[in-house]
Formats: structure tokens, sequence, C-alpha cells
């Protein structure tokens, strides 16, 4: 079984994600934030503060995942592994994606230092998280749609190839009225991102909200 995570999450910075960012000086399309973040040092100290704890809740998101030990798990965007480590000790695998070489080596170190033997990081293109098809019993995605480039769509179905059956694509983003996160031109309503998982196959629904974001979850109709 599998379980696939797609974000890295920032907590106080205004634009919060690192996974699937088109390049500084791109002309963005419409909710897409056009950035990079390729010093993993530096970002770890904002994807990783304990402060963010309190309002991320990641205790609440993995509850709603109802993860099991044997699970597969893919963390898609998985920056500097906020997430990833914490999914790693109920699953039996975790692979974490990123477009960035800095954030898979960080993570890849943190990995072996922490202890998760079961957590690989992988290089993967903005575009296309690159996941084995029907393998993945969850995806996660968190703070990291507004950066997709090009065609969110496409990506979606992308992603859904990759459940297996009965699998759970959640995604996390940031509220329009939310105090932090990336600049409101960039924010996505719930409808909106909806609307791409729709497109791709899926009907979702809102299940969580957080102080910040709201957490979707999606399944294969």
């Amino acid at each position: 079984m599998a379980v696939a995570v797609l974000g890295c999450s920032s907590p106080n910075k205004p634009h919060g994600h690192q996974a699937h960012q088109a390049p500084h000086g791109h002309q963005a399309p419409h909710g897409e934030m056009p950035h990079r973040f390729e010093d993993a040092d530096r970002w770890a100290q904002v994807f990783d503060d304990p402060s963010r704890d309190a309002w991320q809740q990641p205790d609440r998101v993995l509850a709603s995942l109802a993860l099991t030990k044997e699970m597969r798990v893919a963390d898609v965007g998985a920056g500097t592994g906020y997430f990833a480590v914490r999914l790693a000790p109920h699953v039996a695998e975790v692979v974490a994606t990123d477009i960035e070489p800095d954030m898979i080596q960080y993570l890849g170190k943190r990995a072996a230092r922490e202890g998760h033997a079961n957590l690989r990081a992988v290089l993967t293109p903005a575009d296309d998280p690159q996941l084995d098809a029907a393998s993945f019993d969850r995806i996660l995605v968190v703070d990291v749609w507004h950066h997709v480039p090009g065609d969110r769509r496409a990506f979606a179905a992308k992603l859904a190839a990759a459940l297996a059956p009965g699998g759970v694509l959640a995604v996390i983003d940031y509220k329009l009225d939310a105090t932090q996160g990336p600049p409101p031109a960039h924010r996505l309503a719930p409808d909106a991102i909806l609307a791409d998982l729709a497109a791709a196959g899926l009907t979702g629904h809102v299940v969580l909200e957080l102080e910040h974001q709201y957490v979707i979850h999606a399944r294969r109709e």
C-alpha cells in the first residue's frame, strides 16, 4: 500500500511552500506562485520552526489520513521534511519528492540522522511527481498547489493515476483570508482546487479547517 505527501509548508514566510514552483521572473497564470526554495538550511529554520506546530496541527492532519503500517508513503514537494518525518513512523515507506536538489540532499541526511530508514528522498521535475501508477494509498499536498506551474489539472491527473484503489489525495492550502501564506493574488479558494481534482476524476470535499489552511480529501469517482 502507499501514501504520498505533496508539500513543504512554509509557516511564517509570505510564500509558504517549496514544491513545484516556476522560476523567478516567470509570468505565472492566476494562482501560480513563481518562487524557488534552494537554500535548504535557511528554509529549514522556517519550515521546521517549532512554533509552526500550533497552527499546522500535524497530529490532526495525520489522524485524518487514517494511516496504517502497511502503507507506502510518497511526500511530493517534501522540502525539508516537516510532514515526511512525521509520516515515517506510521507507514511502511515514505517516498519524499522535491524539485530542489538541495532539499533532496537535506532530507536524505535528515532521514538518516533521525533514523527513518523507510524514508527515501527523490528529485523530480516541477510538472511531474513521477509516482508509480496505482501504488499510493494517500497523497498529501501541503501548501504547494499554488506553486504548481502551468496546467494544474494535468498535474492532478498524474496524482490521481498514482492512487491505489481506495486511495485518498489530501490537499492543504492557505485560506483566502489567512494572515500568513502567499500573497492574496496567489491563493486558491477550495472550489478552485476541487475543480482541478474533479477534472482528474476525483471527488473531494473539505474535511478540516486549520487556523490558516483548509484540508481537502479526494477519492477516485
